[in-house]
This record gives C-alpha cells, sequence and structure tokens, in this order.
C-alpha cells in the first residue's frame, strides 16, 4: 500500500502534463470533434410578441432537437432568423 499524504501536500504538488492527443482521443473517440461555429457579429434587440402555441412547440422542439445532433441552426432565435429572412426579402423588405 502506498503512503497516504496530507491534502494540503498533494495540492502543492505540480499537476501532470495533458496529452491533448490522448484527452482528445478519450472524448471523442473515432468520432471527430464538433466544428467550432464562428459567432455572426450581428446585434441583436429584443422584440416583444405573441405567436401560436403551437409554434412555440414546434420552434422548442425543433430546437432542443437539433442541438442534440449537432445541426445549425440549433437556437430558437437563428431558426426565426433563418425563417424570417426569405420573407423579408421577397417582400422588398432587406436587401
Amino acid at each position: 500500500m502506498s503512503d497516504r499524504r496530507s491534502l494540503v501536500d498533494a495540492m502543492k504538488s505540480p499537476t501532470p502534463a495533458v496529452d491533448k492527443a490522448k484527452e482528445r482521443e478519450f472524448v471523442y473517440g473515432d468520432k471527430a470533434p464538433p466544428p467550432q461555429s464562428q459567432p455572426k457579429s450581428v446585434n441583436r434587440v429584443p422584440i416583444s410578441t405573441r405567436i401560436r402555441e403551437d409554434f412555440a412547440k414546434a420552434i422548442k422542439r425543433a430546437s432542443l432537437e437539433r442541438q442534440l445532433h449537432g445541426i445549425e441552426p440549433n437556437t430558437q432565435i437563428d431558426i426565426l432568423e433563418e425563417a424570417l429572412e426569405p420573407w423579408l426579402k421577397s417582400n422588398g423588405y432587406l436587401p
């Protein structure tokens, strides 16, 4: 059995170096890590509106399922923006 040491002594000892490749392999296995999405530099402003209950439930479900599967867009706001943009463009409200 190995000698026991105090918690203070254990905290003082240097931590071993972590091999990033082994860490990545342990976490992701054979799968590649998910790509890092680049945040859009868009200013967002709050709006207040009401939508039908079935729409709210559907967008919430879509958001959660897409997050679980790693599919973009996966946030409620990104899904709404993607749906609104074509309408705004086709009706001349966006260039």
